[in-house]
Formats: structure tokens, C-alpha cells, sequence
């Protein structure tokens, strides 16, 4: 990708995303089934972060009024591994896409609705 395309010229160093949810210990207990993981950290009592990788996060934040309304996506090298692990943990995904040879997208939905997608591209 050519650095002109690249938002606010590229400065952009790190990447925490957030998920709205109405109810903190519901929330926490799925997103930690999801993720395999307890949270890296809690910057608060209403507040839970994971990481994905170096200077990429994603957190959890009690805020009920916009609760639900959240999109997010993971791209993963192994799709197919990590939906088998998330099954294995209780979890199976609501919904599939495959616009495109080699591209594939499950979306699971949280207590409150929020969609959290895993996916893959075909190497290029």
C-alpha cells in the first residue's frame, strides 16, 4: 500500500478499539471465551483490554446507551484454527461470508449484539 493511502499520513503508531457493552461481568466472561484469554490489563472497573499484537488492542467499555451497535473484524492466518478453538470453548459463530475465492469471515455476536468478525484473505 502506497504511504499516501494511509490515514493521517501514516502517523498512526497504535490501535485500541472498542466495544461498547451494558454489562461488564456478562461481557467479560464471553470476550475472555472468545479470546481464550483473560484480559492483558483493566484500566478500570468498567473497562477490559486484550491484545492482539505488538501496539494493536482491543477493549471492552461499560457504556449501555451505545451498547450493540459495534463492528469489528480480525484477520488471522488461521481462520479455520482459531474457529475450532473458540468452539471448543462454547462459542460458535452466528453468521459466515465468503464473497471471494480463498476469503472467508465468521461474525460472532456478544450478550448486547455487537458483532466481532475473524477472517482471512488469500496470501498474496
Amino acid at each position: 500500500m502506497a504511504d499516501d493511502q494511509f490515514i493521517l499520513g501514516g502517523t498512526g503508531t497504535d490501535v485500541f478499539s472498542g466495544i461498547p457493552v451494558s454489562n461488564f461481568q456478562a461481557s467479560l466472561d464471553w470476550y475472555q471465551r472468545l479470546f481464550g484469554t483473560r484480559p492483558a490489563f483493566f484500566p478500570n472497573e468498567t473497562e477490559a483490554v486484550w491484545a492482539i499484537g505488538d501496539r494493536r488492542w482491543i477493549y471492552i467499555i461499560v457504556d449501555a446507551k451505545r451498547a450493540g451497535g459495534a463492528i469489528q473484524t480480525i484477520m488471522s492466518a488461521d481462520l479455520e484454527g482459531m474457529i475450532a478453538q473458540i468452539s471448543g470453548r462454547g462459542l460458535d459463530f452466528g453468521q459466515e461470508e465468503i464473497p471471494g475465492e480463498g476469503v472467508r469471515k465468521v461474525m460472532y455476536y456478544d450478550p448486547d449484539g455487537n458483532e466481532i468478525g475473524l477472517g482471512r484473505i488469500p496470501a498474496e
